[in-house]
């Protein structure tokens, strides 16, 4: 993760898509921005859900079997799903590299936090 981590905050410097740190109002801009665009992303993945979720109701109403048409479905949209994954994961490690957090750090202190909560199924 850290290769990927590293890999994004070049990337993003390259094509001038770095969060601006420039001040106060600036970063808060940028920040806000990105979040916005996050959330678009995230959009967009509801988006290819639902597109597999439409296309294996019109195969069952062909006559295909329902968990054959959702692996068919699952298959058609994989492509596209993981495009917008991936568009969703690049604009978190933006955050990530902004505010300086290892990912890989944070991300298993937070799943020993998970897995020590009582109400698991919550």
């Amino acid at each position: 993760m850290k290769e990927l981590q590293a890999y994004t905050k070049d990337f993003q410097r390259e094509m001038g898509w770095e969060i601006n740190s420039d001040n106060y109002t600036k970063s808060r801009e940028s920040l806000l921005n990105n979040y916005l665009l996050l959330t678009t992303e995230v959009a967009e993945v509801a988006e290819e859900l639902r597109n597999a979720f439409n296309l294996t109701q019109s195969k069952v109403q062909e006559g295909m079997d329902e968990d054959e048409a959702f692996l068919l479905a699952k298959e058609s949209t994989k492509q596209d799903i993981g495009k917008e994954l991936a568009d969703c994961l690049a604009y978190l490690l933006k955050f990530y590299n902004y505010f300086d957090i290892d990912l890989e750090d944070s991300f298993y202190e937070k799943m020993l936090e998970v897995r020590a909560r009582k109400n698991k199924d919550l």
